[in-house]
């Protein structure tokens, strides 16, 4: 499962369930448990069983079955045992990682990513190597591999919200001929219309295929027990239904929208590796799935020869820091695990718009968004909103916008290749590309005054106390 890694103890940490000991210096699990050899049966000096091998056959078959039990048990710790072990290396444990569930709905959105495709715009920005799972086309990386590597441009996603098709229309042939190539949606956006109206615009357009990459989500397909979940059956079904909504052959990726407790990992790992057998998607990846679970899902990728998930979206902005700086960089490192970041300005937080209260067109205002603005009012709200007026200050130094810099910002973490963005129509797009400009202004000395600003920079004791 980790091949070439090693354990504390000093034992190899391979794909192959032995231990060192015993002749040839491995002990296999059977022989570990003392299950390598079949029960002999008594026989006579005719080579017939005796009278009373019929009970003693049974009783052999009864100790059989336990002992399958026992050993399927013991793999199944050892397989844990290497987990613990790895996540040790990253510095993540079990109870870190555990992540509350939800059975919240997402936005309605359709989606960009800024990079190689389309013409001019971003494609003059220049930018430090990614490597990307979207290997020798003109695309922009959308998530990272470990095994390919090229220069290519800042990756910015834009999620248009709530929007008529005509404005939809208008803000991706903007998109697209500013350099932007990726499109993403989900099945549960606008319950299924959002991916009707990009497969519309898509077919309208007539854009070359290889110049642009889809991506979508899968969890919540319907009202049914059975269109919802990640069991393989839906992964399947609503995959298809994606693709048909979409009037595509293909996806480039499909992401799991959320962690499913009720479906094995192994199912849902090999259900992700059929769909891109079958060509419905080239990759697949993970939404809001900690780092524990996308370790599950690379090792049990590694053990059953499967195809592992290539990138994680996460929530990321000046105030969620942990999982993308202390967390994903290990996953990045290690098994070239990137990230696609979304909320940068924090549900608007970051533009400025309530520090004066909370206007009425506001997201804040609208209905089903009492919890954002409850935690505008609350102490940490105060806090944050005296934080981002300082951030403003800065950001008038460098000559941009507030949304500007926190897109920025964004942009410049190590293993962020995409940072999803809301926008509402084509003036927001551009001033939101803007974001580019920045970025090469964003020195260490710069970062070092807004971490200390900020003051919540991500810290990892263990790692400290090793330099």
């Amino acid at each position: 499962m980790f091949a070439g890694r090693a354990s504390a103890a000093g034992a190899a940490v391979g794909p192959s369930p032995a231990v060192t000991g015993g002749k040839g210096g491995k002990f296999s699990v059977e022989e570990l448990y003392g299950f390598n050899k079949k029960p002999k049966v008594n026989r006579g000096n005719s080579g017939k069983p005796d009278k009373g091998d019929a009970k003693k056959e049974s009783k052999e078959k009864e100790e059989s079955a336990l002992a399958t039990q026992i050993l399927e048990a013991a793999r199944r710790l050892m397989e844990r045992r290497r987990l613990e072990i790895y996540l040790k290396e990253c510095d993540v444990t079990m109870e870190q990682s555990l992540m509350p569930y939800s059975n919240g709905r997402m936005q309605v959105s359709i989606a960009c990513n800024v990079g190689g495709g389309g013409s001019g715009g971003a494609g003059e920005h220049p930018m430090k190597d990614r490597r990307s799972a979207v290997a020798n086309t003109s695309s922009a990386p959308v998530c990272q591999s470990k095994t390919l590597s090229f220069p290519s441009n800042v990756s910015v996603l834009i999620i248009v919200q709530y929007l008529h098709p005509k404005m939809a229309e208008s803000v991706m042939t903007v998109a697209y001929d500013s350099g932007v190539n990726l499109f993403d949606t989900a099945e549960v956006y606008a319950s299924g219309r959002a991916e009707t109206t990009l497969g519309n615009i898509l077919k309208k357009k007539g854009w070359r295929r290889s110049s642009y990459v889809v991506t979508t989500k899968i969890y919540w397909g319907g009202q049914a027990e059975t269109e919802r979940g990640l069991s393989r059956k839906h992964i399947i079904e609503g995959l298809r239904g994606s693709l048909s909504r979409l009037q595509l052959d293909y996806v480039d990726i499909v992401f799991a929208n959320r962690s499913d407790i009720n479906a094995p990992m192994e199912e849902v790992v090999r259900a992700m590796t059929f769909v891109i057998d079958q060509g419905m998607a080239m990759y697949w990846g993970t939404s809001r799935w900690n780092a524990v679970e996308i370790m599950e899902a690379y090792s049990i990728a590694r053990q059953f020869n499967l195809v592992p998930p290539v990138c994680e979206q996460a929530e990321y902005h000046y105030f969620q820091r942990d999982k993308v700086e202390l967390h994903l960089p290990e996953l990045y490192h290690k098994i070239g695990v990137g990230a696609m970041t979304w909320s940068p300005l924090a549900c608007g937080l970051l533009t400025g718009k309530y520090n004066e209260g909370v206007p009425e067109s506001s997201r804040a205002a609208m209905k089903g968004y009492t919890w954002l603005k409850e935690r505008l009012r609350s102490d940490e709200g105060k806090k944050q909103l005296s934080k981002i007026k300082e951030l403003h200050l800065l950001a008038d130094k460098l000559h941009c916008t507030p949304a500007q810099l926190a897109i920025a910002w964004c942009l410049r973490s190590e293993g962020v290749s995409s940072v999803l963005l809301g926008v509402s129509n084509t003036e927001q797009l551009l001033e939101n590309l803007g974001s580019l400009r920045v970025l090469t202004q964003l020195t260490p000395p710069l970062i070092a005054e807004m971490d200390m600003l900020l003051g919540n920079k991500p810290r990892n004791p263990k790692k400290e106390v090793r330099s």
